[in-house]
């Protein structure tokens, strides 16, 4: 039998970027093989899904809402993000979301392409999530 995984042990990848499309209210429409790989899902389990199936619980609402804000206004959002594997890991992301928009200018889902953040990155997203997040519970 397989020992369990802690829940607080990092997955990292290597090479390759996950990429990803949602609809509007941010329903996965789209997503590659290495986001299944890293995520731990299948394409079907994700199809159809809230993005949000892969947010961890260590994320600040805050963080979400400024990517929110900003993308639906037809600007783009970079920023790291940590995720929740299927099997309850996480990774940490460097995410640049952009607007898909149709050919009369409307806003119809969104793209990202994420990459590894770097322990620069992650060590100041830790910071500032932990900030957040002792904002959000006072």
């Amino acid at each position: 039998m397989n020992k369990p995984i802690p829940i607080d042990e990092e997955y990292t990848f290597e090479a390759g970027l996950i990429v990803s499309s949602t609809d509007l209210d941010g329903m996965i429409t789209h997503a590659n093989r290495k986001f299944c790989e890293i995520a731990g899902y299948t394409k079907d389990e994700l199809k159809g899904q809230n993005h949000n199936i892969i947010r961890h619980p260590d994320m600040p609402k805050a963080a979400f809402q400024e990517l929110w804000d900003t993308i639906q206004t037809g600007k783009d959002w970079s920023g790291v993000v940590k995720n929740l594997r299927k099997d309850g890991r996480y990774y940490w992301v460097y995410s640049h979301i952009m607007p898909i928009h149709s050919k009369d200018g409307n806003i119809t889902g969104y793209t990202a392409a994420r990459r590894p953040a770097s322990p620069n990155e992650k060590a100041e997203a830790v910071q500032l999530y932990k900030e957040l997040l002792d904002k959000e519970r006072n």
